[in-house]
């Protein structure tokens, strides 16, 4: 069987690593893969650990036991998430996204897959000590959001929906009041989507007054799961009155200024 060189082999683990995090991955994988001695894939390890902690690009971590192996968990830095938070306030501020009726146009932002994937890997670091099983998200807006912060913690997403579908089977239905219009909503899931003692985590694209965070609260009760964490792109703060607390924003957004820029600005620093 073919031999690899200690940069071929650095390569391959490092790829593993990358493309599925918070998830343990035996050494008996890359012995076997790389045909490679334990130890030898253990020194190229440490040395991975140590470029990464290096230059800030995460934490590959060590689970003893016979069940152990090593694992990549998804970091970042103060000075990382604020650039990026700044950078997205700088876009959003621009004159041309506000529209008719006052409204900030977003859409193409939270499509962009570079801007929402390191949207995703900021909230997902800041809720990776939580042990959430599944990432959970409403239709449709927020779920490539939901979906990086999924993937960056090694879990299932799931989408509930404003209505019932047939191909969903069985589903637990709840109304909630919109926070911010009072009106009465909807919002069901399969049976089949959680299952009991979860731990969920609720991510978002907008948050005005809290109403959908707290309908998903609700009804995650009826699967006997628990809501851990809450996590949105942009807080407007101008609903003021949240029927959620204990939530984290990238982005504070404050209304519309008498030049017509939005007004925003970190909520993290």
């Amino acid at each position: 069987m073919e031999k690899y060189s200690r940069g071929q082999r650095i390569g391959v683990i490092t790829k593993k690593l990358i493309e599925n995090p918070n998830k343990v991955i035996g050494l008996n994988y890359f012995t076997e893969r790389l045909n490679a001695a334990k130890s030898t894939t253990s020194e190229d390890i440490v040395i991975i650990k140590d470029t990464f902690k290096a230059l800030n690009l995460g934490k590959v971590e060590t689970v003893a036991g016979a069940s152990g192996g090593v694992k990549y968990v998804c970091s970042v830095t103060d000075e990382m998430r604020e650039e990026f938070v700044s950078n997205l306030c700088n876009i959003l501020r621009e004159k041309e996204r506000v529209i008719i009726g006052d409204f900030l146009y977003m859409t193409d932002i939270l499509y962009d897959p570079d801007i929402i994937s390191k949207a995703g890997h900021i909230l997902a670091s800041i809720f990776i000590d939580k042990d959430i099983d599944y990432v959970v998200t409403v239709e449709t807006k927020g779920i490539p959001l939901a979906y990086e912060v999924a993937k960056m913690l090694g879990v299932k997403l799931v989408i509930v929906r404003r209505d019932n579908k047939v191909t969903e089977g069985t589903t637990v239905s709840i109304n909630y009041v919109s926070g911010s219009s009072k009106r009465i909503q909807s919002m069901s899931l399969s049976k089949k989507s959680l299952n009991k003692k979860s731990n969920c985590l609720f991510i978002d694209d907008f948050m005005k007054a809290g109403g959908t965070a707290k309908g998903i609260d609700d009804l995650i009760k009826e699967f006997d799961c628990n809501l851990v964490g809450i996590g949105v792109l942009i807080d407007n703060v101008e609903s003021s009155e949240k029927i959620v607390d204990n939530y984290i924003s990238l982005i504070k957004y404050y209304g519309i200024d008498d030049n017509g820029m939005a007004i925003l600005e970190p909520s993290i620093t």
